[in-house]
Formats: C-alpha cells, structure tokens, sequence
C-alpha cells in the first residue's frame, strides 16, 4: 500500500520550549486528521545525505504535514519534540538551503533561542535562497516591573566588566557557552546554572548546579538565600520556564545584570505565539 501523500513539510529550527510545542501542537492534528497516534521521537546525527534523519515516521506525520525539528547538538541529552528531528549544522545558510531544497521543505520556522544570531541570520539567508517562507518564532522578551533593580549590557563582555561593581557573589545563568568571558574575574564568587558541565576556561571561584527548568519560586528564593547571592546575571531570554528567578531577586533586593538580546534579521514575520505559527501555516 502506498503512503498517504505529504501536503507540506516543516523545518523548525528548534531547542527552545516555543519549539518543542509547536512540534506537539502539529503532531496533534496530524492525529486529529484520522491518522493515528504520532510515534515517539527519534534523534539522528545528521549526515548530510538525502535520506534526512529522525524517526517519528509514523502515520501521523505523513497523512498531515511532515515536521522535522532540528538541533544544534550543543546540549548532551537534549529534551525531544515530536516528530522527525536531526542534530548538527548545517555548514551556514548555503547549506541550510541545500538541505531545505533536498528534503522538499515547503515552511521554514526559526525557533531557535533569541541569541542564537548566527543562527537566525542563516535562516534568513536560506529562505532567501531557496525561496522558501520563513517565519521567527520567538518569545517576548523580560520587561522590569516596580522594585526591579535591573542594570542593561550589550554582551556578555560589557557584563563581566560591569559586574564587579554590583556585587560579589554572582548567580550567572547565561549559559556555559558564554562561561569564559568572566574567567578574569578572579575577585567574584559564582554560581552558575546549566544543563550540561561548563569546559575551561572558568572562572577561578565558582560551583556549577547543573539543572533543567521549569524552576520554581520557591526554588529560587531558597537557592539565593543559601548561597548568599548579591547580584544576578542573564540573558533577556525571555519566557515564563527560568522567569522566578527575576522576582525572587526583586524580593531578596538584589540587582539583576541583563543582558541585552542581540539584533535579528530584517525583513522576517515575527510572532511569540505558536497559535500565530499554527495560522500560518494554515493549520490552526
């Protein structure tokens, strides 16, 4: 018996909370469309061949859009959406839009994280090139409330240069990739949260809690408390998943150092709702 045909098929460039509900959100209708239960997802290193990748082939996917979400591979035990999904680059936007043009994708969804630039600006490069519809999905981002004592910097560089004159003891959330920018500041105590070990260089004072979100605010309260911190440090990332840790620190009085997001792509549709995605893709 042949497959159902495919009427479309979807590439979220994903890692984000947004990305993986909006590969759930299409793998509901899929089922909705009579097709029957998606199968559970299945990662595969990309190797750049036609075949593509993942699993999550049931028929679920083939009777309504075809969804691959891919990842960059840079977190070891990444948490899966639905559907097909591939790990590692693309080797930049000519690539991208080789893979788009290979695979027959008909919709291109930029889900990355808000700071993963290079990333959305490859997109835009590779929608451009193969003519495929793009559009960002990307969550607002954080806005200070009344007793928020938040400071602004440019990049993470502009924050390791400001963060000795706001504090001491520094809780660092942005992120092990971006740990070896504050490696000179020898002065500072830091705890830094990620889900994977940070590599060298590192700063010379500092305990790693290596965990995954949604956190609480009861977590975080007590987290600030125990470890006496008196400043904390992050990325406009935006989203409500890491968001207690800004009101707990507006409880404790204690500064937040925010780094601003960096500039996207002109020209690209942009939405924080996957609702908004779902109509886009005329599947709402």
């Amino acid at each position: 018996m042949s497959a159902e045909p495919v009427r479309g098929h979807v590439l979220i460039l994903g890692g984000t909370t947004e990305a993986r509900r909006l590969a759930a959100a299409l793998a509901a209708r899929g089922t909705e469309d009579g097709a029957g239960p998606a199968t559970a997802a299945c990662a595969v290193p990309d190797t750049g061949s036609g075949s593509g990748s993942g699993s999550g082939s049931g028929t679920a996917a083939r009777a309504a859009l075809r969804v691959t979400t891919s990842l960059a591979g840079r977190v070891a035990a990444p948490v899966l959406p639905p559907g097909e999904v591939r790990i590692g680059g693309f080797g930049g936007p000519e690539g991208l839009a080789a893979w788009i043009t290979a695979h027959r994708v008909s919709h291109l969804v930029d889900a990355t994280h808000p700071f993963a630039e290079r990333m959305s600006f490859n997109a835009a490069r590779a929608a451009a090139l193969s003519g495929v519809p793009l559009i960002a999905l990307r969550r607002p981002g954080w806005s200070p409330g009344p007793g928020d004592d938040w400071h602004f910097a440019g990049s993470l560089a502009e924050a390791a240069l400001r963060l000795p004159e706001l504090g001491g003891r520094a809780f660092l959330t942005t992120g092990r990739m971006g740990l070896h920018t504050f490696a000179q500041l020898a002065d500072t105590w830091f705890l830094v949260r990620s889900v994977d070990p940070p590599e060298a260089p590192v700063p010379p004072r500092l305990e790693v809690l290596l965990a995954r979100g949604p956190f609480s605010l009861e977590g975080e309260r007590e987290l600030l408390a125990r470890h006496r911190i008196d400043v904390l440090v992050t990325k406009d990332s935006g989203g409500s998943v890491t968001a207690p840790k800004l009101t707990a620190a507006r409880e404790a009085g204690i500064p937040v150092l925010v780094v601003r997001r960096p500039p996207v792509p002109e020209g690209v549709a942009e939405t924080g709702s996957v609702p908004a995605v779902l109509r886009w893709l005329g599947e709402a």
